[in-house]
């Protein structure tokens, strides 16, 4: 029978701004089982364009460790610390990793963004083909869809826009 400390758990870990792939490198040269999740996009430059591997969650690597390798964990290059929830370091249930590879595989363009935007919201498209397009949300069906009522028309339309490209209004006219 296995000690509780023995138990290997998944547990997410932030890393230094933008060391996300040298901190799970280390790990991974450690024996640590980590996992990065990473999506391809295409970036443009001035010059040019290319297709890069970015990871999915900016700033976070996934351990599967028992509870006495944390702090082999906090002294690997790149790691800052563990994430906590009520007071504790959080766990993850091994499930979640399992969905989170498997939404990657999928063959849906993810965006994971931290913005909560609500219904009643009024909003402005910054940047792209539907800039400076204002409405209000109606409906946010994902990171990518949006339902918008478009002024004052009694029109609503789906509207396909990243989360990243959307600014509140915050009583803007």
């Amino acid at each position: 029978m296995a000690l509780t400390s023995d138990i290997k758990k998944w547990y997410p870990v932030y890393t230094q701004s933008r060391a996300e792939k040298k901190a799970y490198q280390a790990l991974l040269s450690k024996g640590i089982e980590a996992y990065l999740p990473l999506q391809r996009q295409l970036r443009q430059w001035s010059d040019r364009k290319k297709w890069v591997e970015e990871p999915l969650i900016k700033s976070y690597v996934f351990v599967r460790i028992a509870r006495q390798q944390q702090t082999e964990v906090l002294m690997t290059t790149g790691i800052s610390r563990f994430i906590y929830f009520s007071g504790k370091i959080a766990a993850m249930p091994d499930r979640q990793i399992e969905e989170l590879k498997l939404l990657l595989a999928s063959p849906y363009e993810l965006e994971i963004t931290e913005e909560r935007l609500l219904p009643g919201e009024k909003i402005e498209i910054k940047a792209g083909p539907l800039k400076g397009i204002r409405g209000e949300i109606i409906e946010y069906r994902s990171q990518k869809q949006l339902l918008l009522r478009l002024g004052d028309i009694s029109h609503s339309i789906v509207v396909n826009v990243s989360a990243s490209l959307i600014e509140r209004m915050n009583n803007k006219s």
